[in-house]
């Protein structure tokens, strides 16, 4: 079966949220900034102001009291860099209590049982979310038995698209951009994440019948415009789905389980996000001889 590794970690998550630490919180008043990089800063996106790394550590010069990084292994050179240039108090959300990232910060939160073995991450990714809520005070303890649902809830169907769309906003829009990572890594398809709003103001226009398309709900003002962009989704012939929404850890689930999923179907594996096949190793090289030079 392709993705033993990732399936066997959607199906723990039930089990790790349960071990979510839940005794620390964010100090009072304070003004908090989020960081990370690829699926670490979705997780950091579900807790506030969020930065991605690169930008971080390109102007660290913030209105923040208080960052807060996120990495599953505590080692990610860009989330690295960013802390470093930080001059402020830092905490890191980490898989790892040790390691180059922790040794700047004055708090570390282990939110895993264990380091995820496989690279489409999904597990270490709710964890986080999960013990970033718990540090803002939020009760995280209905989610694993939210997820354990999840798990067992009937999937979308999906055709032979190659073509994926995944909207959200809000504290939903995290979740569209950690869908469609899970989608590019896992399935190895083309899927776009986009705010819902700022999907129809132009970007229809390189939308058509060849697209799979997921809208995330979310409440209020938010359903109402997902609403209105899975109504011109399927004016355009799109086969779309509008997602009932409840928390970040709870609404990932459903797309992780549809990635891998998808990946049987079609013969692809998505532990090792493509990096088995030469190309992609010596992308991924050449990517960390650039951050090197």
């Amino acid at each position: 079966m392709h993705g033993e590794q990732t399936r066997q970690a959607i199906a723990s998550q039930p089990d790790w949220l349960a071990q979510v630490p839940t005794e620390r919180r964010f100090p009072d008043g304070a003004r908090i900034l989020f960081s990370g990089c690829g699926t670490s800063f979705h997780a950091a996106m579900t807790g506030g102001e969020a930065v991605q790394a690169l930008e971080l550590a390109l102007r660290p010069e913030r209105e923040a009291d208080l960052l807060v990084l996120v990495s599953h292994e505590g080692e990610t050179p860009l989330t690295l860099a960013a802390a470093q240039a930080w001059r402020g108090p830092r905490w890191l959300v980490s898989g790892k209590a040790d390691g180059p990232i922790a040794d700047l910060c004055d708090e570390v939160v282990v939110c895993t049982p264990a380091i995820e073995e496989s690279w489409c991450h999904t597990a270490s990714y709710t964890a986080a979310v999960a013990a970033i809520a718990a540090l803002h005070g939020e009760d995280v303890s209905w989610l694993p038995g939210a997820v354990a649902e999840m798990l067992e809830a009937p999937l979308p169907e999906v055709g032979e698209q190659e073509r994926f769309l995944v909207a959200g906003a809000g504290r939903e829009l995290a979740t569209a951009h950690e869908a469609v990572l899970k989608l590019r890594e896992g399935a190895w398809v083309a899927a776009e994440a986009y705010e819902t709003e700022q999907l129809l103001h132009g970007y229809l226009a390189a939308v058509d019948e060849s697209v799979r398309a997921f809208v995330l709900e979310g409440e209020g003002l938010a359903a109402e415009r997902a609403a209105a962009a899975a109504a011109a989704l399927r004016e355009l012939g799109c086969d779309v789905d509008l997602l009932p929404t409840r928390h970040p850890v709870v609404d990932i689930v459903l797309l992780q389980r549809l990635t891998v999923e998808i990946a049987e179907r079609r013969g692809r594996e998505p532990d090792r996000i493509r990096r088995h096949d030469p190309r992609w190793i010596a992308a991924a090289a050449a990517a960390k001889a650039d951050n090197a030079a």
